[in-house]
């Protein structure tokens, strides 16, 4: 599951810097009235309305891009922060539940343990 986190932090971070710079390659509404007047890009490749077009349709594409990695991300480390963080851990865990259990056929309050002698 290390892999796959990997691949999504990846493909998020790409989708977050894409974003931002589509945003700012994109013209605002204002510069639709330069256009009127002669200063439009009719001639471009993606046509006089196509730019503005294409680059909010892939803008939109990645932002659903960013917002399912982004989701993803969230379940996979939820998932994981509910799982034990390791095989020793999980030892530990079922130790301590078994410490007030009978051990073979002693009971808990005889030991292995020597007790300190008395000072009296």
């Amino acid at each position: 599951m290390n892999l796959l986190t990997s691949i999504f932090t990846v493909v998020h971070l790409v989708a977050a810097i894409a974003i931002v710079v589509l945003v700012l390659l994109q013209q605002g509404k204002g510069a639709d009235m330069g256009a009127a007047f002669g200063g439009g890009s009719s001639n471009s490749v993606f046509g006089s309305r196509g730019s503005a077009t294409f680059l909010s349709r892939v803008t939109g594409g990645l932002a659903a891009v960013f917002f399912i990695t982004g989701l993803s991300l969230a379940y996979i480390y939820t998932q994981q922060s509910a799982a034990p963080r390791s095989v020793m851990a999980m030892e530990s865990a079922s130790e301590s539940s078994d410490a007030p259990t009978l051990q073979g056929n002693k009971s808990t309050s005889e030991s292995d343990i020597p007790t300190a002698p008395s000072t009296e």
